[in-house]
């Protein structure tokens, strides 16, 4: 493969320019391990290689370590000496979300992608609520949406499309397909975002079909999977690590394990533009400051009690807006901590020198 079929272009050429001065070579990241990456070199390459120290000591964050999809500087090794990265590229997208459980922090799901492909079905995992998650970290990475409306040869029709229409209402901006992963329907649609150089994330709950997407997509059974149980709609989900995988028919496609927690990490801008419907009901509140709850004159009250809003929707958009708050809480409080943290790294710094100075007085003499 060609740089470009991995997804090089002009910006990143131009990015890595220094690097290449310093005899560096460019390879994209295709696999994380809690050793070592994997990483795709030009000419169907693959090889290990590990991170640098300082790589590792400049990251502020986790989320600033390398991920699997971002293009690095390697210092190439030997049969003695292991394959270095020594720079990561700036990224040109990234999706994310909070790290589960009670951390600040984001969790890289994939850096450098085009496409988000959201799989979900008409059955026991669609959920609106959820889908609006996605629709504000997708907005929040700089991807385009996909969304897959699968196992429809298990749904009537008529529930696979008013599905499909209800997760297209939610965000104009999405591409919204009704498939089944075992009778290859929509599949040919799938295939003509993946154009070569472009990188697809594929994202979706488990047991929802994406390892079957992935094995129809490659050509071949790249990963185990299943039958599929007749009561709950589910096959047992192969995948197990996140990977960036080259694609026969072009583009490159990065799977991941089922995502149980969709927690948000973005920001109050990119949220309000998620819901901007329930913005410009806000416009019509008697009172800037309306809660939008027992607030006199509140014209999102209004709207529910007369049916022009959905109150789940409404109830999505106040959960959201406090998970936001609860995570900038976290974040200013580990922000403390780091400051504190530094502060007192100088102040040790401080006292070892004094004490050096004050050792090397006493070796001379001096008074």
């Amino acid at each position: 493969m060609t740089l470009e079929e991995l997804g090089w272009n002009p910006e990143f050429e131009h990015a890595f320019a220094p690097h290449r001065e310093k005899g560096l070579v460019p390879a994209r990241l295709i696999r994380e391990t809690t050793i070592n990456y994997g990483a795709f070199l030009e000419g169907d390459r693959e090889i290990d290689v590990v991170l640098s120290g300082r790589v590792w000591h400049e990251a502020t964050t986790d989320a600033d370590l390398p991920a699997v999809g971002d293009w690095v500087a390697l210092e190439l090794g030997d049969d003695n000496s292991d394959h270095v990265i020594r720079a990561t590229l700036p990224r040109q997208s990234v999706f994310s979300r909070k790290m589960p459980g009670n951390s600040s922090q984001a969790q890289v799901i994939g850096a450098n992608i085009d496409l988000v492909a959201v799989v979900t079905d008409s059955g026991p995992d669609f959920n609106l609520r959820r889908m609006e998650r996605y629709f504000s970290l997708i907005g929040l990475s700089g991807a385009k949406a996909v969304v897959l409306v699968n196992k429809a040869d298990l749904f009537p029709a008529e529930q696979n499309q008013r599905a499909a229409d209800e997760i297209s209402a939610l965000w104009d901006q999405a591409h919204v397909h009704v498939t089944s992963a075992l009778k290859g329907e929509g599949l040919k649609t799938l295939q003509t975002y993946l154009k070569p150089g472009v990188t697809m994330c594929i994202v979706g709950s488990s047991g929802v079909g994406k390892s079957t997407l992935v094995n129809q997509l490659y050509g071949e059974e790249w990963q185990w999977t299943s039958e599929v149980n007749e009561t709950t709609g589910k096959g047992r989900h192969t995948t197990t690590a996140r990977e960036l995988v080259p694609l026969p028919g072009g583009g490159l496609l990065i799977d991941n394990p089922g995502m149980r927690e969709i927690q948000m990490w973005t920001d109050e801008t990119t949220l309000r533009e998620s819901f901007a419907d329930i913005e410009e009901i806000t416009t019509r509140c008697k009172y800037h400051d309306c809660s939008h709850k027992k607030d006199a004159g509140c014209a999102i009250r209004a709207a529910v009690e007369d049916g022009s809003l959905d109150p789940a929707r409404y109830e999505s958009f106040l959960n959201l807006e406090i998970e936001i708050a609860k995570l900038r809480k976290r974040a200013k409080k580990r922000q403390m901590a780091v400051e504190r943290w530094a502060k007192r790294k100088h102040r040790v710094k401080a006292r070892n020198l004094e004490d050096r100075i004050q050792l090397e007085r006493d070796e001379r003499g001096d008074h």
